[in-house]
């Protein structure tokens, strides 16, 4: 797309905009199963009106708008009480998990640089079950990921997990829950052994900040996993999740206000005016925080403890009738939302595609270690009407995706191919066209030859090969 020459009306470009997002997932008629967390059309419409009020502010400057700052500080508070963390607790508001994460782990790298000046190459300690924001950090500020295998309902093991610390661990991390399997790690042993070691120790409530107080409220078997948890000291948790705020809304807490010191970028060896910036951006729109104070306080503690037992409610239906369905069974112990389905005796990634024809969205996951091939479910208030319906096509479809496998040898690739790809750079691409339906550059209509394809290849493989189709598709059009 060429820069505009002229301006156009403003209905036109809504107009444009609307014709857009025809091909996007219907997310408003509850049949979206990630990515979407909607609290009903009067909270959006709450979102909408104080994301707008603050559009045009800068929470950059709080001299200027003290406003912002003072939402901030709300919402943090909010946080803290929320999660158990104790009066010396203190956080920062930020754009979204993985800015979450990074600061964390800026922050414990750049504090033992002080502490612990001998530390040339410092570890950072997770389940293999962590989310890839962590490795996107230790990527960032140069730190070493050190993986460690989970028990088979996908939680760490804490003895392995200490017999991993090594006198350059710097920071141990547990999930409350792990996105893939909604798997709650077992966080009063994991700290337990945080204490031992003199370990930080980040806990990330990304997904479940604002889910797993209300589950527990609620009776439901949630273990302690929060603040106040003997050797946390340090916990992420997103708004924008099951907390409804508009998105971008998450926020890092310390359990000890000194320690945050070590987050805070300050500059002014410059001609310019001095930047202090406590998170990673500068600039920072006042329309997410106002939204997410808003959202927080519309809702309260009841109304999450009702949205907590819809989505509950809704996620146990699932669970009994994936029990009842020949060929798909429950993996871990699918206590809370977040699910996880396997097959037993076929290859599941038709079954995204044919539940896509029917207007379902749910998410393949590839193998990697000891979790198989499988499709995700974050179940929420919003899916709760159309349980049943989701539940029959799921029964019907995951038959008829079964049955057309039945005699069919399925797709094993050659040795030779294999070798190829993993040997072979981005440019593998070029040669990957009949299998991969183009040459990368725009989105497939299927993805089960896809997804069967880079499930059969090594983690490595299949990050070079979706990197570059990344690379390819976020190209401008030259037209």
């Amino acid at each position: 797309m060429k820069f505009p020459a002229h301006g156009q009306s403003s209905e036109n470009i809504l107009s444009q905009l609307k014709s857009r997002k025809s091909n996007d997932v219907r997310w408003e008629e509850g049949r979206v199963f990630a990515y979407i967390y909607d609290p009903g059309e009067e909270a959006q419409q709450l979102l909408k009106d104080a994301f707008s009020l603050y559009l045009m502010e800068n929470g950059l400057d709080p001299t200027s708008f003290p406003s912002c700052m003072q939402l901030e500080k709300d919402v943090i508070g909010m946080a803290v009480d929320l999660v158990n963390g104790g009066a010396d607790a203190t956080g920062t508001f930020t754009s979204g998990g993985t800015e979450s994460i990074l600061l964390s782990l800026k922050t414990t790298r750049d504090y033992y640089r002080d502490a612990r000046p001998e530390i040339s190459r410092p570890e950072v300690l997770m389940p293999k079950t962590a989310h890839p924001a962590f490795h996107k950090a230790c990527q960032y500020f140069d730190l070493t990921a050190v993986t460690v295998d989970v028990d088979a309902d996908f939680c760490a093991i804490p003895a392995l997990m200490e017999a991993a610390i090594t006198a350059n661990t710097i920071l141990m991390v547990g999930s409350a829950p792990s996105y893939a399997h909604g798997a709650i790690d077992p966080i009063a042993e994991l700290g337990q052994v945080a204490l031992r070691h003199q370990l930080r120790f980040h806990v990330d409530c990304c997904v479940g900040g604002m889910y797993l107080p209300f589950a527990k409220q609620l009776g439901y078997a949630i273990p302690d996993f929060d603040m106040s948890v003997p050797g946390v000291t340090q916990l992420s948790m997103d708004f924008h999740k099951w907390g409804y705020a508009a998105k971008g809304a998450s926020c890092i807490l310390y359990r000890d206000r000194a320690f945050r010191r070590y987050q805070i970028f300050s500059y002014a060896n410059w001609t310019g005016y001095a930047v202090v910036n406590p998170g990673v951006v500068s600039t920072k729109g006042g329309g997410p925080i106002a939204a997410c104070w808003a959202i927080l306080n519309y809702i309260g503690r009841d109304g999450y403890l009702k949205l907590v037992a819809s989505a509950q409610e809704a996620s146990r239906k699932i669970v009994a009738a994936v029990d009842d369905i020949e060929g798909l069974e429950m993996m871990g112990k699918a206590q809370i939302n977040m699910l996880a389905l396997r097959a037993t005796d076929f290859n599941i990634f038709p079954l995204a595609d044919a539940m896509k024809e029917r207007g379902w969205f749910i998410q393949p996951q590839f193998g990697f270690a000891n979790s198989s091939e499988n499709m995700h479910l974050s179940v929420g208030p919003h899916n709760a009407h159309n349980v049943d319906e989701f539940v029959a096509d799921l029964r019907e479809v995951s038959a008829r995706v079964r049955a057309a496998q039945i005699g069919v040898e399925p797709f094993v690739m050659p040795d030779e191919l294999r070798d190829f790809i993993v040997n072979s750079g981005p440019d593998v691409m070029d040669h990957l066209g009949e299998l991969l339906g183009g040459d990368g550059s725009s989105l497939p209509d299927k993805m089960e030859d896809i997804n069967l394809m880079l499930n059969q290849l090594p983690a490595n493989s299949r990050e070079m090969l979706l990197g570059e189709f990344i690379n390819r598709l976020y190209n401008p059009d030259p037209n």
